[in-house]
């Protein structure tokens, strides 16, 4: 009788969008990461949104070099429209994102895979360690870690459990492209659109797992967005977070006051980034420092929110408060000190 031998099943198509601006220092280490991971059916499609450095011509570099990869080129248009465009163009049964400074760990998109496979999940998370120096990155490297079995949870255990508790970023993820459909992330936000995103996906999760497995390289970058000089765009971060706060109360009531907490320290946090502006400059942003106060003012009134700041929050709230310019001023001279 013929030996039968079994057809091997090919895994699914992985969709790996990398979105990228002036990112000529980085993008090569990152898209090797991602050629180098052990899962090997990948589709990667990079973003580049009007780069003026020498991204583009590393772009076409690496298309050239790897036949598995995409480019399109956007006006610099922002990083939502920036995934937005990966999306639409990702042919993947199952989709996920990279930023164009950061790393992955060799095996990260296979314990992705198989922590969906295993559990029935919609989305799987791993951990993240943060990186300085490519000797930092290439140390963490040679530590090898454990796979442990993923926790699962329900979408309203998600939100409370991870996403409230500091889990909202969008990468470090994979998702089913079934579950995404047509969701797509909010144009014109730039800093907490990525925990907008996981929000608007949760009514649309049957299950979510995470692992503690650190597949994830984030690059601590000091010309990132969360390192630069206050613009106005700052504000987005109280945006996302009081967009969020409309779609977590309709899935769980009761975290109404703990998600204002955060909203109260997010507006804390942009209140800080003002502070660090010279004087000058803190004086154009009146009215970013008025817009604060205000929603300051209207946030308190939430039951629980100010009981769930720390000591050192509460503190901070009620200087701002009362006294807004001493407030900015004691914080940017205690900063420079």
């Amino acid at each position: 009788m013929e030996k039968v031998i079994p057809i091997k099943e090919e895994k699914p198509l992985i969709s790996v969008i990398v979105p990228v601006y002036n990112g000529q220092d980085y993008l090569e280490n990152c898209i090797t990461s991602i050629e180098h991971q052990t899962y090997d059916n990948l589709e990667i499609i990079i973003i580049n949104d009007g780069s003026t450095d020498r991204t583009g011509a590393i772009c076409v570099k690496l298309k050239e070099k790897y036949d598995n990869i995409r480019v399109v080129t956007l006006e610099d248009e922002g990083v939502s429209v920036a995934r937005n465009a990966g999306i639409d163009m990702a042919r993947g049964g199952f989709l996920t994102f990279v930023d164009a400074d950061d790393r992955l760990r060799p095996k990260a998109l296979e314990v992705l895979y198989d922590s969906i496979l295993s559990t029935g999940c919609d989305i799987a998370g791993c951990r993240f360690q943060s990186f300085q120096e490519q000797k930092e990155w290439d140390k963490q490297l040679k530590i090898m870690h454990r796979i442990k079995e993923p926790a699962v949870y329900k979408p309203a255990e998600y939100l409370k459990k991870e996403i409230l508790k500091g889990n909202s970023r969008c990468w470090s993820k994979l998702y089913r492209r079934s579950v995404v459909g047509n969701l797509r992330f909010q144009k014109g936000l730039s800093i907490g659109e990525d925990m907008l995103f996981l929000m608007e996906l949760l009514p649309y999760v049957k299950k979510i797992a995470e692992t503690d497995y650190p597949g994830y390289g984030y690059y601590q970058n000091p010309k990132g967005a969360m390192n630069r000089e206050f613009t106005p765009k700052y504000m987005d971060q109280i945006t996302c977070w009081e967009m969020a706060r409309d779609k977590a109360i309709a899935i769980d009531k009761s975290i109404e006051g703990e998600i204002t907490t955060i909203l109260l320290m997010s507006i804390m946090l942009v209140a800080g980034k003002i502070a660090l502006l010279s004087l000058p400059k803190r004086r154009q942003q009146r009215e970013a420092v008025r817009t604060c106060r205000d929603k300051l003012k209207k946030e308190l009134k939430v039951q629980g929110a100010y009981d769930g700041l720390s000591k050192g929050y509460r503190l901070k709230v009620r200087l701002f408060q009362m006294v807004p310019g001493l407030y900015l001023s004691f914080y940017h001279f205690r900063k420079y000190l």
